[in-house]
């Protein structure tokens, strides 16, 4: 089945899908994004990433093609159009293709570009790797300041992502000045004596949809959480560490710079964040 995305008010099949070679997205790298996963044909926690996706936008000043209700029918429609049962919804707004290139902004009567695509991954939540834990390495992060801003900007992280490839690994931890901010696309963990300690929100991390929704479950489950930057020293010390985002969920990680986490193995506090997460969120899920 040809796979029908969404671009600018019309669902087309993907080979048919455009948009300008003006498009600041391409050229600036001036665009915003979101990607919501659905898990039995229903989207997870999509209020939290609509409110985010508002704030991203009011940040760089730029204009919403449309509400969060139509959205939520833009989303919901590419579900049915494509029968996705478990997957992810990519979606992304631009300040839109003026006539030419400009550094300064467009006028603002442009129109932003909109587009949306799936992303089939039949069995999203039963990920092997669950089940043995994610190897890591620490890299500098050398990523512009407003890291709070879900932009397009992702070059660095891709490159991160490779370093960590070349390395045998499955992903990379960030740090600036000493402490380490997150993941290339993920929130990151660590567990000391029972208490989970993640990096504060600022400007320096993502604010994670799925990291607010773990933590509030962890809270609810009467865990400690510590919200404050953490070394590479204290990781490779914790007793346990994981990762959060919307298409991993909760990974644990076992291994960090070549040294293992704990018993090198997933513990049993990640599994147990893993499993409320994913039982709550599918009884959230619309």
């Amino acid at each position: 089945m040809t796979r029908i995305v969404y671009v600018n008010g019309e669902y087309l099949p993907e080979d048919q899908a455009k948009v300008s070679v003006f498009d600041r997205g391409f050229l600036f790298a001036d665009g915003v994004y979101e990607v919501t996963s659905v898990l039995d044909g229903k989207l997870i926690d999509f209020d939290g990433h609509a409110k985010r996706l508002t704030r991203s936008l009011n940040e760089l000043d730029m204009r919403a093609p449309c509400d969060s209700d139509r959205l939520l029918e833009i989303h919901r429609e590419l579900v049915t159009r494509n029968a996705l049962v478990d997957g992810m919804i990519y979606l992304q707004i631009t300040r839109g293709a003026p006539n030419d290139r400009d550094f300064a902004y467009p006028a603002p009567e442009t129109e932003p570009t909109l587009v949306l695509f799936t992303q089939s991954k039949p069995g999203l939540a039963d990920s092997p790797m669950a089940k043995t834990g994610m190897k890591v390495i620490s890299i500098e992060d050398q990523r512009w300041g407003r890291r709070d801003i879900k932009t397009v900007q992702l070059l660095y992280p891709s490159m991160g992502k490779m370093m960590a490839k070349a390395a045998g690994c499955d992903d990379a931890w960030m740090v600036e000045d000493g402490a380490v901010t997150e993941g290339t696309s993920n929130n990151a963990y660590i567990i000391k004596d029972g208490t989970i300690i993640t990096r504060n929100l600022g400007t320096e991390i993502l604010h994670g949809i799925t990291r607010a929704a773990v933590l509030r479950f962890a809270r609810e489950a009467q865990m400690k959480v510590e919200e404050r930057p953490f070394t590479v020293a204290e990781a490779q010390a914790a007793d346990e560490a994981f990762i959060t985002s919307a298409s991993t969920f909760v990974m644990p990680v076992v291994e960090l710079d070549g040294k293992s986490i704990g018993t090198g193995k997933p513990g049993p506090v990640a599994a147990r964040l893993r499993e409320i997460y994913l039982e709550e969120s599918r009884k959230a899920a619309i």
